[in-house]
């Protein structure tokens, strides 16, 4: 049997590790249920992209073989910027896939005529922007830069980013994915880049939130009606 004075302090430090853990329980338990009630295609926006788009072909380029890349070719992608055809090189370098010529950048036309590809027709453009740095909180976060926001009339504040280097549509965010990103990081415990599931605090939370689900498990044995008469009819069968 366990003394009165030891039964107390398990109580106590159940109450407490449970009104200090209690608040981040909630926010796992809301978070999960919005993870499993949401559809992972519309947080990524599919909904607002052209997702029948296909790259027009292109002919009479020249071969690759003959562009002044000074490091040669190591890799090698296509973009269509503008109606016109372009290789990117060494994920570093545009080059004209027609005449050779290098790009270094693209203009404001051409990103949108990138994001009116690869997005829904019937989105009306507000404007758009240039973004050269953000931080590790930004919604377009460990992605290329400087990029283009094209940013959309609607209550969704729907935005896609179109970076500068290389012409690529990057990605889409919007309403739902910024709710989505708000809980995903409060999921993580990781207040920064949100995908790191190894930081202190994280596990220091889980190993407490183990402690205090222990704990209960403790307190019902101690203080269990059913098992301390349970106890009794066996230490009086001895």
């Amino acid at each position: 049997m366990v003394n009165r004075q030891a039964s107390k302090w398990i109580r106590k430090s159940h109450r407490y590790l449970g009104i200090f853990l209690g608040i981040q329980f909630l926010m796992w338990t809301i978070s999960g249920i919005y993870f499993s009630w949401t559809d992972i295609d519309e947080i990524h926006g599919d909904h607002f992209k052209n997702m029948d788009h296909e790259p027009p072909s292109f002919s009479g380029l020249m071969a690759p073989s003959q562009l002044n890349a000074p490091k040669g070719i190591k890799s090698m992608e296509i973009r269509d910027i503008g109606n016109v055809p372009y290789y990117w090189i060494n994920n570093d370098c545009l080059y004209n896939a027609l005449d050779g010529r290098p790009k270094t950048s693209i203009d404001q036309d051409e990103a949108l005529y990138v994001a009116k590809n690869h997005m829904t027709d019937a989105l009306e453009v507000e404007e758009i922007t240039l973004v050269e740095k953000v931080d590790k909180h930004h919604e377009y976060r460990e992605k290329l830069l400087p990029a283009y926001v094209i940013s959309y009339s609607g209550e969704e504040n729907l935005k896609a980013y179109v970076s500068v280097v290389d012409g690529k549509f990057q990605t889409v965010r919007h309403r739902d994915w910024r709710i989505f990103d708000f809980l995903w990081m409060t999921h993580t415990m990781d207040y920064e880049g949100r995908d790191n599931f190894n930081t202190t605090v994280l596990r220091a939370f889980s190993l407490l939130g183990l402690i205090t689900v222990l704990s209960g498990f403790l307190l019902w044995y101690i203080s269990s009606p059913s098992l301390i008469r349970f106890k009794k009819r066996l230490k009086g069968k001895r």
